[in-house]
């Protein structure tokens, strides 16, 4: 069953983040309040190397699996494909975005989702279905 939202990696990152109170809070309450989100395993990945080595006061090893294991894994639902990696090469090239941002464009539409929550990529950009967010705005 497709997800209604999908989170960029930002979206998480800002849930830890205090020198943004605003966005620490408003993220938090998306990822608890809002049921129906998902997020891929790149996301998964990035945040797994930011959280360890680029916030401010670094996650435990033990803290970040306790995390892994209570909200980015149930969470997770798009693996990596050749698919995925070909359709973010029709993205980049269509959208002049990083290849990067394309995988997590093409990961969103693989999950099915109608919202893409990111604060990186232009808000009010549809690929089909799926419409960019920026849920900070």
């Amino acid at each position: 069953m497709p997800a209604k939202l999908f989170l960029d990696t930002n979206v998480l990152v800002y849930a830890f983040d205090w020198s943004e109170p605003e966005k620490r809070l408003a993220a938090q309450e998306m990822i608890q309040r809002e049921m129906d989100w998902c997020i891929s395993w790149q996301v998964v990945q990035e945040f797994s190397s930011l959280a360890l080595h680029r916030f401010k006061k670094p996650m435990l090893p033990e803290d970040l699996r306790d995390y892994l294991d209570l909200v980015l894994l149930p969470n997770c639902r798009v693996m990596p494909t050749a698919a995925i990696y070909g359709q973010a090469l029709r993205i980049q090239s269509q959208a002049q975005y990083c290849f990067y941002d394309s995988l997590i464009v093409a990961a969103a539409l693989v999950s099915g989702a109608k919202q893409l929550y990111s604060e990186n990529l232009e808000p009010g950009g549809l690929f089909g279905n799926l419409e960019i967010v920026n849920p900070f705005e």
